[in-house]
């Protein structure tokens, strides 16, 4: 426009004004679908990026081995899927926009002025050197900062989760200070260095904004100070107007780029929780089983060794036995002696360090987790049921007819409960299963097992957290619907085995004795004689203190 337009009233204008005002409608109109474009590029690269990470970081944590689990607070877990996925959804697609703009901006800005006061760079190449090396300067620290702002929001959420979940006993123990305190320390701990991080944001604003002032004020006193003649005063003018805006944009540039790679971090952690060492794969072609694999339910332990990390010990220690087919196998021992290990090393949540361990002539080591978890059942210590319906927790594939449903559920002694709702198989489950008794929830478990039909049973001292009621009806529907199975079962109430046709007992990690019960009985000085003798020591303890309370 300074060049078009005449410097007076008698020079005739070098374009006609119809011809501006269309070139500037033209120019808005294209700016106008630019920034349209920008937009629609931004939302739809920004959620496909967001998506895509998403899945990846979830998949990786779903495929995640138990040891990932167990070493992992949960809190951490949901910051990574939470806070940071907001992040990434809702703030890092802008921020690099924004970077983008910022650069485009500059660069054209830098154009115009190198065309109407190219001496102005005398001054401005410095400062942009300057910029950078604060903007390198700045980085590391804000890096760090940002991820100890990270590490400190997940131990928050992990201990709210725990305090809702435990709100009952806080409660009852009247310990709600001593949670609440620990609640605030938290957030303490997560404010400092979220403090400091806007701290240093602020530090480097502030220095960037002395050099743009000085750049800006440096070009206005050279233009002001030239001689006359050697500038073209609207040009002196189209520069100043530049080298306010130019002020703005040299601090913007800086500042987007400096806050994306902050906001980078979270990208940085999601990324970390999408390559964890996952699992086995479910399924290997080359090596699926038959379709009616185990016909049998022989369980062979080869010289199995089980530890959970490698600088720890060995938890199992060169186990070699055989679980008969269509047999009950107890499996006792004292607290750490390796029971519940031997039934993950079953069903490979803990891979065999060294040693087999085959099933009907099949290495379960050689197939996928889902054909053999798919084919193996078992009624944990903790039964487990999840938000839906009735009918989703026993059937959450849906593979079974509601007539197979109702059967598993008379012969569970469930099904009349279940008739007397309302919506029968719709009846709600609310989450973890609260809306039902301990007892109830292990007798659903039980009917899983009943409609899976698998030819092997695992109870992991299934028994354990129900009363004496609900163990006699357990125990009861086990003898009748998995008398032609194979039926392993680890319990610390020692009746519960007792007419198991096999007894494994497990002392430190290795086979102290494996035999029948019988046999292990006509040895006095054998481990499950001693077991047997303590546990009746302990009954007749407690008789004696309440009929003592009674007296």
């Amino acid at each position: 426009m300074a060049w078009a337009i005449p410097p007076t009233s008698d020079t005739q204008p070098v374009i006609r004004m119809n011809i501006i005002l269309l070139v500037y409608s033209s120019l808005a109109v294209g700016s106008s679908l630019c920034v349209l474009l920008r937009g629609i590029l931004i939302a739809i690269t920004g959620l496909q990026t967001a998506q895509t990470l998403f899945r990846n970081m979830l998949y990786s944590v779903f495929r995640a081995p138990m040891a990932f689990f167990d070493s992992t607070p949960t809190g951490r877990i949901i910051n990574r899927a939470s806070n940071d996925q907001s992040v990434v959804d809702l703030e890092m697609a802008l921020r690099l926009g924004m970077c983008a703009v910022s650069i485009i901006q500059i660069i054209g800005t830098i154009i115009v002025m190198s065309q109407v006061a190219w001496e102005v760079f005398v001054v401005f190449v410095p400062t942009i050197a300057a910029c950078i090396w604060y903007q390198q300067y700045y980085t590391p620290t804000a890096r760090e900062l940002a991820r100890l702002s990270g590490i400190q929001q997940a131990p928050i959420l992990h201990q709210f989760a725990e305090s809702l979940a435990g709100a009952a006993t806080i409660r009852a123990f009247n310990q709600e200070d001593r949670f609440f305190k620990t609640n605030l320390a938290l957030i303490d701990d997560f404010s400092r260095p979220w403090f400091h991080n806007v701290s240093v944001m602020e530090w480097l604003c502030f220095r960037l904004n002395i050099l743009s002032n000085f750049v800006f004020g440096f070009s206005f006193v050279l233009l002001v100070s030239l001689p006359e003649g050697v500038i073209n005063p609207s040009m002196a003018g189209l520069a100043v107007t530049y080298g306010i805006n130019l002020n703005y944009m040299q601090t913007s540039v800086i500042w987007n780029i400096c806050n994306a790679e902050n906001k980078i971090i979270s990208v940085e952690r999601i990324l970390q929780y999408s390559k964890i060492k996952s699992e086995a794969p479910l399924v290997i072609e080359n090596c699926r089983p038959p379709s009616n694999w185990p016909q049998e339910g022989r369980i062979c332990f080869k010289n199995l060794r089980i530890r959970y990390a490698d600088h720890l010990p060995d938890v199992l220690k060169s186990i070699s036995c055989t679980f008969p087919a269509r047999k009950k196998v107890g499996v006792v021992g004292r607290t750490g002696s390796g029971k519940s290990t031997l039934i993950q090393a079953l069903f490979r949540i803990v891979e065999p360090k060294e040693g087999t361990i085959i099933i009907d002539d099949i290495d379960i080591c050689k197939i996928g987790l889902h054909d053999l978890r798919s084919r193996l059942s078992i009624i944990p210590q903790d039964p487990s049921m999840f938000e839906g319906t009735v009918r989703g927790n026993l059937d959450p594939l849906g593979q079974y007819t509601d007539q197979e449903i109702w059967e598993a559920l008379d012969k569970c002694l469930l099904g009349d409960l279940v008739r007397a709702k309302d919506e029968k198989l719709n009846s709600s489950v609310v989450e973890n299963g609260e809306n039902w008794s301990v007892g109830q929830r292990q007798l659903f478990c039980l009917g899983r097992a009943l409609l899976s039909k698998s030819r092997i049973l695992v109870l992991d001292e299934a028994t354990a957290s129900v009363d004496s009621a609900t163990d006699g009806i357990i125990q009861n529907i086990i003898g009748q619907e998995f008398k032609d199975r194979t039926v392993v079962t680890i319990a610390h109430r020692i009746h519960t085995i007792i007419d198991s046709d096999f007894v494994l007992v497990l002392s430190d990690g290795r086979i102290a004795e494996f035999d029948s019960p019988n046999m292990l009985l006509k040895r006095e000085d054998s481990f499950f004689s001693k077991l047997i003798k303590e546990y009746s020591t302990r009954s007749q303890n407690f008789n004696s203190l309440a009929n003592q309370s009674y007296e």
